[in-house]
């Protein structure tokens, strides 16, 4: 039987490549084959990304995006095209959060958490879809959360762009798949990454939130790599519209 989980001679896209999640997937999806156009804002981030997957014989295309600007957006998936050939798997991972009670939240706050966890991931699935399209194939993984399905508070705008990434993912699904697409998504629960060091340092914010977590810890952000390769890969070829969830039990309750 073929490798079912191999990538081999896969072009892939990660957003949010340089830290977190996102490099963790990219390194993930070199290690099972893939070449990779890694996107970010973080130059040293991504340069120590670039120098770790061409250690592991893959190509690595670096590019310093803004997702927020949609022009950029359309530029970045014109490069990967014509410096890779093709896009065979899309992994939008790039997200921000801003953590304010709902009364407290500005239209400011607002706006940057939908513009990149909502706007920006449609827009690149729609710049890499028309892509795909043409090939006849491909696979799309968006980043939702556990906190688009549950809530969580003081985590309103970035719960509500979250339940929306999922319902997208299933619009996506519907229009695309009979052409080739498969679009899914990946909702994690707690994840500590560097951004949530400090937060998640805190003993007694800690001890409350595993609390929820019936395996009672928080995840790694490699835990996230193998869901992430189950759907880029032909172990997932007849899955679409799903939200997997990756969280410890903390739907479960």
């Amino acid at each position: 039987m073929t490798d079912l989980f191999s990538l081999k001679g896969k072009v892939a896209i990660v957003t949010g490549a340089a830290q977190g999640i996102g490099r963790e997937i990219a390194l993930g999806y070199a290690q099972y084959g893939a070449d990779i156009v890694a996107v970010d804002l973080n130059d040293e981030g991504l340069q120590s990304l670039k120098t770790e997957i061409e250690a592991q014989n893959r190509r690595c295309l670096i590019l310093k995006v803004d997702l927020g600007q949609i022009a950029q957006i359309e530029q970045m998936v014109e490069k990967a095209v014509k410096e890779m050939g093709r896009i065979d798997i899309l992994a939008n991972i790039a997200g921000v959060n801003v953590h304010k009670a709902a009364e407290e939240m500005t239209e400011q706050d607002w706006d940057f958490v939908q513009d990149i966890n909502l706007k920006a991931l449609f827009f690149c699935c729609q710049a890499v879809g028309k892509v795909m399209l043409r090939q006849g194939s491909g696979r799309i993984i968006n980043m939702s959360s556990s906190f688009g399905i549950v809530g969580f508070g003081g985590r309103t705008a970035y719960a509500s762009s979250k339940a929306a990434v999922s319902n997208l993912t299933k619009t996506l699904a519907l229009e695309w798949s009979a052409r080739g697409i498969q679009v899914n998504a990946i909702a994690p629960g707690p994840v500590w990454t560097e951004a949530r060091h400090d937060l998640f340092s805190n003993p007694e914010f800690y001890a409350n939130l595993v609390k929820k977590v019936p395996m009672n810890r928080t995840a790694k952000p490699a835990e996230i790599v193998g869901p992430a390769i189950f759907l880029a890969s032909e172990a997932s070829s007849f899955v679409t519209g799903e939200t997997l969830l990756v969280d410890g039990g903390f739907c479960a309750q």
